[in-house]
């Protein structure tokens, strides 16, 4: 495989250039979110390493991470296989996360907690230009940011758990172009709400938000697990 280099964002103009790890891990975890990779398909080294073009080392390291990402499943006697979807589980994590995220929300805004809409801003426009293995870590901050103020840790720690179980479930979402297009939109007008004191504006406007991409999620899971006996049942 090329080993294309790219830019440091910023003003720093150097190029760094990726690794045949990177590109492979680029690659399979494309695979994994297009559903070319379905859940519960096994990862064949061999096959992915002739495949691809590349020895099996890259490939071997690329389904660790992947590991690590919540993508795969490493089995010490079966090997790597496609983490299956739930459909359960996509549901409860939405609906725990509709309960918890308004309150959160009409809490931060109600304490008019000052300097955070800057922020929040610069986190939307990083998620633009985000990778689909990113995505979710920047989408947690900006939310983190826009609830920070209520100043309630313990709900926010729970929150943090609920995002990180659903990230395997949105980055279906993000790969999407106009999903990805959508769900910004959504975001800027959370941000504008709270920044205008619109609390009862500002929390329908989230219920939405959840509301839409848990249907576009179970779209997703739907059509990756039809006829598919490997995925676990909703």
């Amino acid at each position: 495989m090329n080993s294309p280099a790219r830019s440091v964002p910023g003003g720093d103009r150097k190029l760094v250039r990726r690794t045949t790890v990177d590109l492979v891990l680029d690659e399979l975890r494309q695979q994994v979110l297009s559903g070319r990779l379905r859940p519960g398909e096994p990862l064949r080294q061999e096959a992915l390493a002739d495949e691809l073009g590349v020895s099996r080392i890259p490939v071997r390291e690329a389904i660790r991470r992947l590991e690590a990402e919540g993508l795969v499943s490493i089995h010490a006697h079966r090997g790597a296989y496609v983490i299956p979807l739930s459909t359960s589980e996509v549901v409860q994590t939405f609906e725990l996360r509709m309960q918890v995220e308004p309150w959160l929300f009409a809490t931060a805004i109600e304490a008019r907690g000052t300097g955070r809409f800057e922020e929040a801003r610069a986190a939307l426009a990083g998620m633009l230009h985000a990778d689909a293995a990113s995505w979710g870590e920047v989408n947690w901050q900006l939310h983190e940011i826009l609830y920070r103020p209520a100043e309630r840790e313990l709900a926010m720690n729970m929150l943090k758990q609920l995002h990180d179980r659903g990230d395997r479930y949105l980055r279906f979402q993000v790969v999407n172009v106009p999903l990805r297009q959508q769900a910004h939109a959504e975001h800027l007008a959370l941000i504008e709400y709270a920044e205008q004191g619109r609390v009862e504006d500002a929390i329908r406007a989230l219920r939405e938000h959840i509301r839409v991409a848990l249907e576009q999620v179970l779209h997703v899971v739907a059509d990756l697990t039809q006829n598919d006996p490997a995925s676990t049942p909703g």
